[in-house]
């Protein structure tokens, strides 16, 4: 405990990091049951979230809702999902004398690595958002992802409850081979809904025999209502539907769960998933409806999933964009919802983003072409992505793949008073804002 404690300690001094990680590399390696260890500490368990796209909001939420009930929670805020990041958020919160002195234990956790932090966490509620495709390099396709997620929530303790996402019709194939009924949520309001697959739709086809899915509303990417013609597949009733559902841009968006209006302070279709999640998590640990609804009213933004900042006078609104479906929503909200049209699109190709970039030719940037005035291609896949929207019909800036550069770029052809939205892949989005907290107008994402 105590090696973890100074790795952290000496990343953050050094400024080379915020201790997210690295803590819990050093202490595993020592004692590999260390987080077992301080998990049984906690003294009403833990709360674990994966899925591709959602889970650093929707634990972030989780967690303003426990803190404002007056529970003591401890969670992985920076986002480092995998199981040394929730190792190193532990290492953290532990006292001198290695007591975990928490009540919750609020988790999200990379989709590969659920079995291991399922064994060792033993959650009492576990959280399965979605299934996009993402970074194939190191998941490969969907239904790999899926058997790990299915032999996790398989291993659950009998006194655990998995909460799935009855709109995506993988994590529908997960939930209905469990021993358990998990609990069902998904959205029930056409009116904001598609009546066709995107072309980057990835769950098509029944998994049972193959044929081609019918959809009779799409939400976000393959999530929506869906039914196998030969009747061998069908989305799962859901116990908890997102209603009335109205969407403000990035600014709000308002809908009604199980009778109670939610009125919440961040916009897009994916976060209405989010809240829903969050709620379906909360009510089953006992938290009441309406306490819900009024907190939730006085959420803020994770770093980098639409947080907003103001830069020499222009509004930044810096949204993680990093696969398919994510990003065609990112800026259908944009575009079509917050109507606008001052971009800088960051994408990088490091481990974390996934080193195959291929997947932007599946991202709808035609949105783009006679909408936007301004779009700075950044990262250091710039040049790529430049020659996507010259094929996609979108006038673009000079492709810049140092940060710095590509914010001066982007806050000299914005005018001021004008909201500049900031799509980026996971360290693309970083690198900015490392350049964005060394200029004083961002705080390190670790104290966010």
């Amino acid at each position: 405990m105590w090696a973890g404690k100074a790795t952290g300690a000496l990343s953050r001094v050094s400024g080379r990091g915020g201790g997210t990680t690295l803590p819990g590399d050093i202490a595993r390696a020592i004692d590999p049951r260390v987080l077992t260890k301080l998990s049984q500490d906690l003294n009403q368990g833990s709360i674990v979230i994966t899925g591709t796209n959602g889970k650093t909001t929707t634990a972030r939420l989780i967690s303003w809702l426990l803190e404002g009930a007056g529970h003591r929670v401890v969670a992985n805020r920076a986002g480092a999902n995998l199981i040394f990041g929730v190792t190193a958020a532990a290492l953290d919160r532990a006292d001198a004398g290695g007591n975990l002195r928490a009540d919750w234990g609020v988790f999200e956790i990379d989709e590969a690595s659920l079995p291991k932090a399922v064994a060792e966490l033993q959650p009492r509620v576990t959280l399965v958002m979605n299934l996009f495709r993402d970074q194939l390099d190191r998941y490969g396709e969907l239904e790999s992802i899926a058997k790990k997620i299915e032999s996790a929530l398989a291993a659950l303790p009998e006194n655990s409850r998995a909460i799935l996402n009855a709109d995506d019709p993988r994590v529908a194939e997960i939930g209905l081979g469990l021993p358990s009924a998990p609990l069902w949520y998904g959205l029930d309001d056409t009116s904001i809904a598609a009546h066709e697959l995107p072309h980057a739709a990835d769950a098509r086809t029944c998994p049972r025999c193959g044929a081609s899915l019918h959809f009779d509303a799409v939400y976000v990417g393959h999530d929506g209502v869906y039914q196998c013609p030969n009747g061998d597949f069908a989305r799962p009733k859901p116990e908890l539907t997102a209603t009335k559902i109205e969407l403000n841009g990035f600014d709000s968006l308002a809908t009604t769960i199980d009778g109670t209006r939610i009125d919440f302070p961040l916009g897009g279709l994916y976060n209405c998933y989010n809240v829903l999640a969050a709620f379906a998590a909360a009510k089953t640990i006992g938290l009441e409806p309406d306490y819900i609804a009024e907190r939730m009213r006085t959420f803020s933004a994770a770093f980098g999933r639409q947080e907003r900042m103001e830069f020499r006078g222009r509004n930044l609104n810096l949204v993680l964009s990093k696969n398919p479906a994510g990003f065609n929503e990112t800026l259908r909200t944009a575009v079509d919802l917050a109507h606008g049209n001052s971009f800088l699109i960051g994408l990088n190709d490091r481990k974390a983003d996934g080193t195959d970039v291929s997947w932007i030719w599946d991202v709808d940037f035609e949105m783009l072409k006679g909408k936007s005035r301004v779009v700075v291609p950044a990262g250091t896949r710039a040049h790529d992505l430049a020659v996507r929207l010259k094929y996609a019909g979108v006038k673009a800036e000079q492709p810049e793949t140092d940060p710095a550069k590509a914010l001066d770029q982007l806050i000299k052809v914005t005018e001021e008073g004008e909201t500049a939205h900031l799509l980026c892949t996971y360290t693309a989005m970083l690198d900015l804002r490392a350049e964005l907290v060394r200029r004083g107008w961002a705080k390190p994402y670790w104290d966010t």
